[in-house]
């Protein structure tokens, strides 16, 4: 049977898993690519190194975020949300959201050694120089949800 989710479903859905897939263009092109994320206040948190991804936010900051629970062929929950690319440049909101992407990440490393992109490492060098870490939020207009049972 196919269905819709309800808003409550397509929430606890966006709420429960750690990553999505985010959608842009701009250019003429479409380009979409797994991020991790936290969810809260129908808000989409994440971190990216600057690149492909973050120049197309900034040139066109409509964008989509899908992400999916598969069970089997036959068996699965699938949201899309739409919504814009804030780029967040206050440094409180900065180290919020970095700290809440870590502890939704932790439970998951085996090892907190080699992660660097998250700032989870031995050593400073690891991160390297050059790298522009961008913190962004997407806030959701629109939310839809779809099933197969």
């Amino acid at each position: 049977m196919l269905g819709e989710l309800t808003q409550i479903q397509a929430v606890e859905l966006l709420t429960k898993h750690l990553t999505g897939r985010l959608g842009c263009h701009a250019d003429g092109v479409t380009y979409v690519v797994p991020v991790n994320y936290v969810f809260k206040d129908n808000t989409i948190y994440s971190h990216s190194a600057s690149g492909k991804k973050i120049d197309m936010m900034r040139k066109n900051p409509d964008v989509c975020f899908e992400v999916d629970e598969l069970q089997s062929i036959f068996k699965w929950k699938s949201v899309i949300a739409w919504g814009r690319f804030v780029e967040i440049s206050d440094i409180a909101e900065k180290q919020q959201v970095m700290q809440s992407i870590i502890h939704r990440i932790m439970p998951l490393v085996t090892t907190p050694h080699g992660h660097p992109s998250h700032g989870i490492t031995d050593h400073e060098s690891d991160i390297g120089d050059k790298v522009e870490l961008v913190i962004y939020k997407i806030v959701i207009d629109k939310i839809t949800g779809r099933f197969e049972n």
